[in-house]
């Protein structure tokens, strides 16, 4: 369903301020899985979800969704296939306006020829939708985003990526600017749109336990590149101690290999 192959992307190349960001990354996702994935600051997770949306082009390799070669298409034509969860929760809403006109804007890209002709119909089916996130938005079509909470941007945010359908859905860290008990909350609404919609999806986090619970398989990136993926009995079986010292292991066994290839 997702091929990314042999994928390498290096900022400000020959310059003082190089940063080698992925590190020829090859990764494949079939139809429904759930992948997460860990891994510290700077190890290259939102530059590979930035790889795959097209905010930029890759320097070699490939990326492929469900059989089309996306490697050189730009980020608003991937975007009708991609849908995309930022931390940030006013990023993936138009703040200035409403609900309604956010998920229209969402719905009328596959569903309907223009934007903003919201009939009955729509308003009755934005209404259901709204309702199932038990946030009581559904009597409140006509607020303006911008002045809800952040927990209720992002349930917004996760049903505009949904609504039309996605093949596949990145979710860049998007419950860390939450509250504990708001993102808790966000989380089981993700995994009841996602399971609902049998939705292909990423999931970046910083909650190793998540990691392990939410999905079918979790990978772990490093210095560009990723270290460790489990899936199956052995990530039924992983704990968060072992999964650190997992990552311990994987880290110097990259370095190892990375200095020999350097001699």
């Amino acid at each position: 369903m997702l091929t990314v192959k042999n994928v390498k992307k290096t900022f400000y190349p020959g310059t003082p301020n190089e940063k080698r960001a992925l590190n020829d990354v090859s990764l494949e996702l079939d139809a429904g899985d759930f992948v997460t994935i860990i891994g510290s600051n700077g190890a290259g997770k939102s530059t590979l979800f930035n790889a795959i949306g097209g905010a930029f082009w890759v320097d070699a390799g490939s990326i492929h969704l469900d059989g089309k070669n996306i490697t050189s298409w730009k980020d608003y034509k991937r975007a009708y296939d991609i849908g995309r969860v930022f931390q940030d929760t006013l990023k993936g809403t138009a703040p200035n306006l409403t609900i309604e006109e956010n998920l229209a804007l969402a719905y009328t890209r596959k569903a309907k020829k223009s934007l903003f002709a919201v009939s009955r119909d729509d308003r009755d089916f934005f209404r259901t939708l709204l309702e199932k996130l038990n946030l009581g938005l559904e009597d409140r079509l006509k607020a303006k985003v911008g002045q809800l909470s952040g927990g209720q941007r992002q349930a917004v945010s996760l049903l505009m990526c949904t609504i039309a359908e996605p093949k596949l859905l990145l979710l860049d860290e998007h419950t860390a600017a939450l509250d504990p008990a708001t993102a808790e909350k966000v989380l089981a609404i993700t995994v009841e749109l996602v399971e609902a919609g049998k939705i292909t999806t990423m999931m970046i986090t910083h909650d190793m336990q998540a990691a392990l619970s939410i999905g079918n398989r979790t990978i772990m990136m490093d210095d560009g590149g990723i270290i460790l993926d489990l899936s199956g009995k052995e990530r039924a079986d992983m704990t968060v101690d072992r999964l650190l010292t997992c990552y311990t292991e994987a880290s110097k066994k990259k370095l190892a290999n990375d200095r020999m290839l350097l001699r």
